[in-house]
């Protein structure tokens, strides 16, 4: 379980992120709090790995979802400075939102789009439509990110445009989670949630910063 004496219900959780950085221990400079008042226990290296400042960025993935797990993929600041936590969300379907439409199309609430969080230059821009789509199979999710826009994409296909962007670097992250309070008590055994990324793109901007 991850963080189970603090997250408000149990939670499991693998996921992989290119960036890295905290302050020290005690202090509440971290990235992404879940909840007001958490403060550091493990102090975290910064690791600069792949935080592109503008960009195309790709992840082509599948998933195995029931209806008490989620994917997601998602660009976040590394919040070395306190308004640097904006995220940009390329994708995130909770497997409770995955039906079968007219004519046997899987739709699901596709989420994507702007979290402000505690970015004083952003606004909250993000959306979960229905959207036709079977997640079990290979999908390409991207975004554009540009000065002022970013744009989301599935198969090439675009889905949504913001008219606002982070300026900071950010990290990417991709994760699979599992809510075991959600179980259906009638189902003993619920399918394990799984995400397969087959591949990463990250294409630099040329963009004068």
């Amino acid at each position: 379980m991850w963080c189970p004496d603090l997250h408000d219900g149990p939670l499991r959780v693998s996921a992989v992120q290119s960036g890295n950085w905290s302050g020290p221990v005690g202090s509440t400079r971290g990235q992404q709090p879940f909840r007001p008042g958490l403060v550091v226990a493990e102090a975290q290296p910064p690791q600069w790995g792949f935080t592109p400042h503008y960009g195309h960025i790709e992840v082509t993935c599948r998933a195995t979802l029931s209806p008490r797990s989620m994917f997601s993929a998602w660009m976040i600041g590394l919040e070395d400075k306190p308004e640097h936590c904006g995220e940009i969300c390329l994708v995130e379907v909770f497997g409770d939102s995955v039906v079968s439409g007219t004519g046997g199309v899987t739709m699901v609430a596709l989420g994507r789009g702007i979290h402000q969080f505690r970015e004083p230059a952003l606004a909250e821009e993000f959306s979960a439509d229905p959207y036709p789509l079977d997640v079990s199979q290979l999908h390409r999710y991207a975004v554009d990110w540009q000065p002022g826009r970013v744009d989301f994409f599935v198969d090439d296909v675009r889905t949504m445009s913001a008219g606002q962007a982070p300026n900071y670097p950010m990290e990417l992250i991709i994760g699979v989670f599992d809510f075991p309070d959600r179980a259906d008590p009638m189902d003993a055994t619920p399918p394990v949630p799984e995400l397969v990324v087959s591949r990463v793109l990250g294409k630099r901007s040329s963009v004068d910063r």
